[in-house]
């Protein structure tokens, strides 16, 4: 296969990452997003969250361009209405394979011609939550357990279950159904197909028997035929069309060997393969991401497992997966509306760092962002606790917010201890809330663990996960050999003070909430 580059995709809620990496070195060269403010969600409900599918084409078509740019020695791309821009085809000639890594759960209708429907609704909306539990009651929940892993909760089959009853016309004309990035690969190649993992995090996948779940379909009434077709995670999965590559400055016919759900991915992005091995992240939602080599599951659904982009009948490889909605979403609403105007996240961290940790008794709640899967999805909304009138000011509101939401990570985490999925050394990403050197050690702290940061993100994780789908890197440690560790946190000596003390008084709290 011939080519210097590996481009990755990662198609999130708030923009789209692309990343352009460096075969021979393994360095990324170019990485960019857009839009460069956050991406809007439609919430026309309470509780609900759309998108529109190609809003993401459209911002991808820019991401492209501007590490196009960048590698052809372009300080960015500029764009006239229609998004051209100069000709970067030399640079787009030489990639070898695209990977793509998508925000997980959302659903995306799409008619005979490949058109969406309807918005997609995505991770976070929670409209779907009764279908999920209705669906558990009469599958019965240790059948949904042993066979799905999970509860079918407020997964991509639930959201579908809604459309078909909230909006039956629309839902007649489903041609196929598909993930995020489902959709984003086939506006690349012309091609509709996905991957067991994909179709694990939408309730789809029977782990015990190995196939799609026909207890789940006939149950919803879902005819198999939405479903699109099963291609590996690390495989050729189409190939560029000329559309695209009219569109993006690529050239026809560059293979997508890979693609994978947001959190899998992210694990990958850190090297964590194995059984044992932790991944982190903390952007919009938070995740502990653990890979299992043995069936495993919460009775209660509270924390979720899934097929990691390395499983196989002949090799179970497990991802075990805490989900927080409220991250990173809390964090930059506490900038925008509490933090004095202006202040930038580096500027917010050192000024709360004078704040003493516990926050003389001030909390966060921080589950303003949806139904949680870790409170058996209940959306109890975010509380503030503790407030003195005559000593608590923004900043300890702010400090209070990070901690509350390294609170939530703990609590997930027991969680999965509980479960056999012991948290020694975190992997994490040096980006969103990773940044924060209160949330990180914070984050040790409570924990116990130790926590290593790595100069790596979701985009330039897809584009090695490329390099290995094409077959260009022999396994995942030839592909991640080149993979920085940036910082080690440990524990401080003193963690088991002030902050364990609040984590309790936040855990009491929660409980109230919860009643």
């Amino acid at each position: 296969m011939t080519g210097k580059y590996l481009l990755g995709y990662d198609i999130g809620s708030s923009s789209v990452k692309a990343a352009l990496v460096d075969i021979e070195s393994g360095k990324c060269i170019a990485r960019a997003f857009y839009p460069k403010n956050e991406a809007p969600i439609l919430s026309v409900k309470t509780g609900w969250a759309e998108q529109e599918p190609d809003m993401w084409w459209e911002n991808l078509k820019f991401a492209t361009r501007d590490v196009l740019a960048q590698a052809a020695g372009e300080k960015a791309a500029t764009f006239n209405s229609s998004g051209a821009k100069a000709d970067y085809s030399s640079v787009g000639a030489q990639i070898a394979a695209i990977g793509v890594s998508y925000q997980m759960h959302g659903l995306v209708c799409v008619d005979k011609s490949g058109m969406p429907l309807r918005p997609s609704i995505i991770w976070c909306d929670s409209r779907a939550v009764p279908y999920g539990k209705r669906a558990q009651e009469a599958l019965g929940e240790q059948f949904c357990l042993e066979h799905l892993l999970n509860s079918p909760g407020n997964f991509t089959a639930a959201k579908l279950a809604w459309v078909k009853e909230n909006e039956p016309r629309l839902y007649d004309r489903i041609h196929k159904i598909m993930l995020p990035g489902d959709y984003i690969a086939s506006k690349l190649s012309g091609e509709i197909c996905t991957t067991v993992s994909g179709l694990s995090e939408g309730m789809f996948w029977d782990f015990k028997e190995g196939c799609v779940s026909k207890e789940l379909l006939n149950y919803f009434g879902f005819d198999q035929s939405v479903l699109a077709d099963i291609r590996p995670t690390f495989a050729e999965q189409g190939r560029v069309c000329a559309m695209a590559a009219r569109e993006l400055g690529l050239q026809e016919g560059i293979p997508i060997t890979y693609r994978a759900g947001d959190q899998p991915n992210n694990a990958l992005s850190l090297n964590v393969f194995e059984p044992g091995e932790v991944a982190a992240t903390a952007g919009t939602s938070g995740v502990v991401y653990g890979v299992s080599g043995k069936v495993a599951y919460d009775s209660k659904s509270r924390v979720n497992t899934f097929a990691h982009v390395n499983h196989t009948p002949d090799n179970t490889r497990l991802g075990i997966l805490l989900c927080i909605n409220g991250t990173g979403i809390l964090n930059s609403w506490m900038r925008r509306n509490v933090a004095p105007e202006g202040v930038s996240y580096d500027q917010m961290n050192k000024i709360v760092a004078a704040v003493p940790p516990g926050c003389s008794g001030v909390g966060v709640l921080p589950f303003g962002n949806g139904a949680e899967r870790m409170l058996e999805n209940r959306e109890i909304g975010c509380r503030i606790y503790g407030v003195n009138f005559n000593l608590t000011d923004k900043y300890y509101l702010i400090r209070a917010a990070q901690e509350g939401i390294v609170f939530s990570f703990k609590y997930g985490m027991d969680i999965m201890a509980d479960m056999g999925m012991k948290v020694g050394t975190i992997h994490a990403g040096h980006a969103n809330m990773f940044l924060s050197p209160i949330f990180r050690q914070t984050l040790a702290n409570v924990t116990g663990s130790t926590i290593e940061l790595f100069d790596t993100d979701g985009a330039a994780g897809a584009a090695r996960g490329a390099g290995m789908g094409a077959g260009i890197y022999a396994n995942h440690n030839e592909a991640f050999a080149s993979l920085h560790k940036m910082e080690t946190i440990e524990p401080s000596e003193n963690h088991g003070g002030s902050i364990s003390e609040a984590y309790e008084l936040w855990k009491s709290e929660l409980a109230k909430a919860l009643q």
